[in-house]
């Protein structure tokens, strides 16, 4: 819907009036319809092993190769991906869905470690052996934004998975499975 001046909106999509801040829970809300792919975040280093479930990932450029992750500051993992400076995006398959809820908790790092099996690529940071697809990535660019650090990731490998049985999908506060739509 491309929105103007003169847009009039149904009822239910009724803009915030301009004299007050949106509601961070309708904001919440309105992001719980957006979904998207999930991933498992990972790092290693001198300040130790950690990672965390991200649905917060998109692409940002192919030159150089770079994402975008957003990284709560008060996370269990923040100290840890930031000081190492590097992190590897794990895509996830359907069957992973536990795993995510794992990482997604408040489970020890060291819990979450021995729940998988790592491999490693460029920067050393931990490889999922079964994720859909895996992005080795070294942090080139930080940005504080409210309560979150946006990290810019220049990514220096990729490994594709083996399997296709469709990636692991959160939206609607529920996990779902994608796969492709019948032709």
């Amino acid at each position: 819907m491309r929105m103007t001046s003169e847009t009039t909106l149904p009822a239910s999509c009724s803009p915030a009036p301009e004299s007050s801040p949106l509601n961070a829970r309708d904001f919440r809300d309105g992001m719980a319809r957006m979904g998207g792919a999930v991933h498992l975040v990972t790092s290693d280093g001198p300040q130790g092993w950690a990672g965390f479930a991200a649905s917060a990932v998109c692409s940002v450029t192919d030159d150089p190769p770079t994402l975008l992750v957003c990284l709560r500051r008060d996370s269990s993992a923040h100290a840890a991906v930031t000081g190492n400076g590097v992190l590897c995006v794990n895509t996830l398959e359907a069957d992973h869905q536990a795993l995510s809820a794992l990482f997604g908790g408040k489970t020890p790092m060291d819990t979450r470690r021995a729940a998988a099996d790592w491999a490693q690529l460029a920067t050393g940071a931990p490889v999922l052996a079964d994720a859909r697809v895996a992005f080795d990535c070294r942090i080139a660019h930080s940005l504080g934004m409210g309560t979150h650090d946006v990290l810019f990731c220049e990514v220096l490998a990729v490994a594709h998975g083996a399997s296709a049985q469709g990636g692991l999908y959160y939206t609607e506060r529920q996990y779902r499975r994608l796969a492709p739509l019948p032709a």
